[in-house]
């Protein structure tokens, strides 16, 4: 064989080769990386005792969490009191909607709020059955790292017997994920004002994780240890703030309680501590 007989296959290899490799760092391009992301849930409390103090104490441990996601319960509008999302977005540096059963024209209004880093792209609300019960539900879509999600706001009924009522408006918030979420994968916070494991909440769990417990898989997460209620201040000791994330969707990569200490001067952030939970986004 001569000497450039030999080098045509080899040429040959060695193009194949490299092209190979050039298609496999093109599909290795086209696979975006798992996203990971924050979510911190919390129940502000309205503004019960010090609010400007408490405020300048949630926004201090927010700013340094820094999530990309914020679900807020008991948000407060009055003549003398700004909106208390806005506030806390304009501090933050966040969008914000606020969602509220109350009037629009109200002087007074009351209800839940999202906070995102980036652009809100759509919004809509929800009163949730029975109408005299005064709840609702939100919901904003957002873009993370480049791709949508979807966030839902919530705030229960609150009687320990009310399951039933918590039932139906659980199928309220079911409604809107249904006529809202498209394509594009979706996670849910508030307070339930239950335990994640009872009945009512049985709906939500069959699509959803409830992100804390997945990430203290093989301990009780519903001991006092991990409670959401601020028993120095009055309640008992039970998680009832939670982050659902789609199953199939997300996994859990880490939760913990926050806001759960006080001050120097003795000043709680809330009677409810909040949740943060890390989700890593796994599939569209």
């Amino acid at each position: 064989m001569s000497l450039s007989s030999w080098r045509k296959p080899a040429i040959a290899t060695v193009a194949l080769l490299a092209g190979l490799a050039l298609a496999a760092c093109q599909h290795l391009r086209t696979v975006p990386a798992p996203s990971t992301f924050d979510v911190v849930t919390l129940n502000l409390w309205h503004d019960k005792q010090d609010w400007p103090h408490r405020q300048d104490m949630i926004v201090a441990e927010l700013k340094a969490l820094s999530p990309e996601v914020i679900v807020l319960q008991e948000v407060l509008q009055d003549a003398a009191l700004p909106n208390q999302a806005q506030v806390l977005a304009s501090r933050l540096g966040y969008q914000y909607r606020f969602f509220s059963a109350d009037a629009p024209d109200q002087v007074r209004r009351y209800g839940n709020a999202i906070l995102v880093k980036g652009a809100i792209e759509q919004s809509r609300e929800v009163r949730l059955a029975p109408l005299d019960d005064y709840r609702n539900a939100g919901w904003v879509r957002t873009t993370v790292d480049g791709r949508p999600l979807n966030v839902y706001a919530t705030h229960l009924h609150y009687k320990p017997e009310g399951g039933a009522i918590r039932a139906e408006q659980i199928a309220g918030v079911l409604a809107l994920i249904d006529e809202t979420a498209g394509d594009a994968p979706s996670i849910i916070g508030g307070d339930f004002n239950t335990r994640s494991d009872t009945p009512e909440l049985a709906p939500l769990r069959a699509r959803f994780i409830e992100a804390y417990e997945q990430a203290h898989v093989g301990e009780d997460a519903d001991t006092p240890a991990h409670t959401t209620l601020n028993p120095h201040l009055g309640h008992a000791a039970i998680r009832i703030d939670h982050v659902f994330a789609q199953r199939d969707v997300f996994r859990v990569a880490d939760a913990d309680i926050i806001l759960d200490q006080a001050d120097a001067t003795g000043a709680w952030p809330s009677d409810h501590y909040g949740v943060r939970v890390r989700l890593v986004r796994v599939a569209d």
